[in-house]
């Protein structure tokens, strides 16, 4: 195995904003707390030891051990669930939705990421203890998010008629699915393992959240991973002074609009990842999920006939906290209000709306986490490196737009010179002699001297574009195998991680692939990791 490297803005996927956030450029810094650096832990360490209660820990451990009742967890994790006890140990979090069979490749980036830097500032830190948390986000209710995975080119797709929380979703129906699946697959040793693993997972748990933790448990169950599910009545409970703040006083609101205004007057090339509202909370019972609004004198639930006073929401928050699910601005502070999170570990688009709320956990008064952009990855097959060097590409070639990387592969591979830089250049030395002779005689005569340039310029720019089509032509197998091999590896030209499932690698690397994730990504890195086998 090869493992190399890029800078993620050499990627050309990655956003203006967090290719500046980690090369830590000074505009970004007031958008965050510490830079994710050994250094900034140790603050992050300090700061969170001194704000997050024995009373907080007691109840987070309780919560997780009621969660885990029905779950064979290693000891590795069950290991981690006691030591959430202790003072000195503190979590690093990432989040992800109830992706059926996990979604997209990155869900194991994601947690690989988590769990590698776990172990990295244990060994930094040896005094303190950190665990690794996967944040399962079973009050997600967009269904049609979460509801299929790619594999080989197909779409295996859940059809079911859903609505609320996607946790509180019965597996009735994946049957189908999973038939589907296993006749695709074949029947290898690890073609097996899969279709063994999304049986346990899906066909033996009655609901959502049930079936990915399980998942979840079974492939990391190894390396000590705790899975939290938020949708907890006594974990919810510690937020119950915050929703008041949120609902009441809208501080969340004021201050991520505040932040907003501040991004977009840094850098014009920083877009808003998410705008907050009034309320950020829904209101989560029978099968409904919907936006809590003030309404004159009340606050209703939106598309339904409930509705509330103030003194009604606050008992209803007080008595019943389970019901109020925050929405994607108010859940990054419940996690830290009831985690002893230093870190929270999330893609680019999660780090950019992350970046908008600092100001929102001050006026809280919670400490604001190290954002580290999780690992993202190439995996490259032995095939395919092999058809890469027949063809003498480098990994950098693979990440051009696809018109750039023929265009450069043709000039390179063909017999005739088709680039007309030499030509242009004479033309200017040409033209200079002549902008000489208008400057002695008339000097309108400039303009036209001008005109005359730029005409002949955009000629020998259309001659080369229609010498280089006709190369293409010409060499139309070379064209036909780059471009096949570059929609292989980036499928939809798209990355690569965004598309395929983690079961068209297993089926290939069976047990090895895991182990070889593992060793591979680096998270303070923060570059992106090209793995190629060979």
């Amino acid at each position: 195995m090869d493992i190399d490297c890029l800078p993620l803005e050499k990627t050309g996927y990655f956003s203006k904003l967090i290719c500046d956030y980690v090369a830590a450029e000074s505009k970004v810094k007031p958008l965050y707390n510490r830079f994710p650096d050994l250094a900034g832990f140790k603050g992050q360490i300090q700061e969170k030891g001194k704000s997050f209660t024995k009373g907080q820990r007691t109840i987070l451990n309780q919560s997780i051990l009621n969660q885990y009742e029905k779950v064979c967890a290693s000891k590795d994790t069950l290991n981690n669930i006691a030591l959430l006890k202790e003072s000195n140990t503190f979590t690093i979090v990432t989040g992800h939705q109830l992706n059926l069979f996990t979604g997209p490749l990155y869900f194991l980036y994601k947690i690989i990421s988590t769990i590698n830097l776990a172990k990295q500032l244990k060994d930094e830190f040896p005094d303190s203890n950190f665990v690794p948390i996967y944040w399962m986000a079973t009050e997600d209710h967009d269904f049609d998010e979460i509801n299929y995975f790619n594999f080989k080119g197909l779409k295996f797709q859940w059809n079911k008629k859903a609505s609320g929380a996607v946790g509180h979703l019965a597996t009735e129906g994946l049957e189908e699915v999973f038939s589907l699946f296993a006749s695709s697959i074949g029947d290898s040793s690890n073609a097996e393992d899969l279709k063994l693993l999304f049986q346990e997972a899906y066909l033996k748990h009655d609901t959502l959240t049930d079936a990915t933790r399980f998942l979840a448990n079974e492939i990391f169950k190894d390396y000590g991973l705790v899975i939290l599910d938020g949708d907890d009545k006594d974990l919810k409970r510690m937020l119950i002074p915050y929703m008041k703040k949120d609902i009441f006083e809208q501080t969340a609101f004021e201050k991520v609009t505040e932040t907003i205004k501040e991004i977009q007057q840094i850098s014009t090339d920083y877009p808003v990842q998410v705008n907050p509202r009034e309320i950020n909370y829904f209101y989560l019972k029978d099968g409904i999920r919907e936006r809590i609004i003030e309404s004159k004198e009340n606050f209703v639930v939106n598309d339904t006939s409930i509705s509330f006073s103030k003194e009604e929401l606050i008992h209803e928050m007080e008595s019943s906290p389970e019901r109020f699910s925050p929405n994607v601005i108010a859940r990054p502070l419940y996690q830290e209000v009831i985690l002893p999170n230093v870190c929270y570990i999330g893609g680019g688009g999660e780090i950019a709306y992350w970046l908008e709320m600092k100001a929102a956990f001050e006026a809280m008064n919670v400490p604001f986490p190290i954002l580290l952009v999780r690992n993202s990855a190439l995996l490259i097959t032995e095939k395919q490196a092999e058809k890469l060097e027949r063809m003498k590409l480098s990994t950098s070639d693979v990440f051009l737009k696809q018109s750039s990387l023929i265009n450069k592969k043709i000039r390179e591979i063909s017999n005739i010179d088709v680039d007309f830089t030499p030509q242009k250049k004479i033309l200017e030395d040409q033209f200079k002699a002549m902008y000489e002779l208008a400057k002695k005689t008339d000097k309108s005569f400039i303009g036209a001297v001008k005109a005359q340039e730029v005409k002949q310029k955009k000629g020998l720019d259309a001659l080369e574009k229609r010498l280089l089509k006709a190369q293409k032509r010409k060499l139309k197998d070379h064209v036909v195998r780059l471009t096949e091999l570059q929609n292989e590896l980036f499928p939809l030209q798209s990355l690569q991680e965004r598309q395929l499932n983690f079961s068209e690698f297993y089926l290939e690397y069976g047990k090895e692939l895991l182990p070889m994730l593992f060793e591979a990504l680096q998270p303070l890195e923060l570059n992106f990791t090209v793995i190629t086998q060979n």
